[in-house]
């Protein structure tokens, strides 16, 4: 982090905030090391591409229990095309 706070010229506070408001709204994953550490969006998430919430995965779950047949199938395809592969979440050390 520190190397990114004297690239961009600002506090490691800072960059520890800025990467705290990112993971509000994206799939942050941040890796520890010295030469091979970093931040990062998770592998796999698209900007340009919605994805369910966990209240929204969990409803659908839910309601694809009472389907079957070809509707069932449907509401699974939604579920798998909609759903973020879960990223690891590692402590971006703040």
């Amino acid at each position: 982090m520190k190397n990114l706070a004297n690239e961009f010229h600002v506090s490691l506070r800072t960059i520890c905030y800025d990467i705290d408001e990112l993971t509000r709204n994206y799939p942050i994953v941040t890796i520890r090391g010295k030469y091979k550490g970093g931040v990062k969006i998770a592998d796999g998430y698209r900007l340009d591409r919605k994805y369910l919430n966990l209240e929204q995965r969990h409803l659908l779950k839910r309601l694809s229990k009472t389907l079957s047949g070809k509707d069932r199938n449907i509401m699974e395809s939604i579920l798998r095309d909609f759903t973020l592969k879960e990223a690891s979440e590692a402590d971006p050390g703040c």
